[in-house]
């Protein structure tokens, strides 16, 4: 079933942070467990004001040229606003990735893992960083397959100093996505990471029942793009 999108942004908000306590609360979760990242790539600084202005302060990103057009100047206005880039990172922008970002959710390859650690040792900088898993082996998708990914930690970890907080996964659009959340946790579990990105417009609910720490919420809460 779909739910109608409320009449303005704020409104639109409020809606799915009382869908997103109430789905915690389902799964005997406590709500403020799980952080709600409000997607803004798209959209013009005009539009995500009245998100900021309602109180949200953690947003995501998917291209760092687009987030460094408009960020610095929200977060010189909106100080305490904490900014993720969710979207896929090319080495060349790993600087001004590292230089705008608070975490990055799309670690997926050793070039960028090595990237990362080579910048945030030059800027004095640790970011929260998730690695992406490629839960449905889809090979236009990135990500790590899962059966690399505890190798793939272990090299973040130990070869370059990488704090990796978690897991993050895309589930393929024509699989149910609860299957792959599942997975998601319990390979979490496994390694012992303790923070889970997944879930968005269509499934944050569902996300929230298998364990997710952080949803990535866009067209719920702008609109469609």
């Amino acid at each position: 079933m779909t739910n109608p999108i409320p009449s303005s942004p704020a409104a639109a908000l409020a809606d799915v942070q009382s869908r997103l306590a109430a789905a915690a609360r389902e799964a005997g979760r406590d709500p403020a467990s799980v952080h709600l990242i409000a997607v803004s790539k798209t959209f013009e600084a005009e539009a995500i004001v009245p998100v900021l202005d309602a109180g949200q302060r953690l947003f995501g990103e998917n291209r760092v040229q687009e987030a460094k057009a408009k960020w610095p100047d929200l977060r010189a206005r909106y100080p305490d606003t904490e900014l993720h880039l969710i979207g896929p990172l090319q080495s060349n922008k790993t600087r001004e990735a590292v230089e705008l970002f608070d975490a990055i959710h799309t670690v997926d390859r050793p070039k960028i893992a090595r990237a990362i650690a080579e910048e945030q040792q030059k800027q004095g900088k640790r970011l929260k960083l998730f690695i992406e898993v490629n839960t449905g082996e889809e090979a236009q998708k990135a990500g790590i397959a899962p059966k690399d990914t505890a190798s793939f930690l272990a090299h973040c970890r130990d070869d370059l100093g990488l704090g990796i907080a978690g897991l993050m996964c895309i589930p393929p659009v024509d699989e149910e996505a609860a299957v792959h959340f599942a997975f998601l946790a319990k390979l979490a579990r496994e390694l012992g990471l303790p923070e889970l990105s997944m879930g968005m417009s269509s499934d944050f609910e569902t996300a929230a029942e298998f364990g997710a720490t952080y949803v990535r919420v866009g067209s719920a809460i702008f609109g469609a793009r």
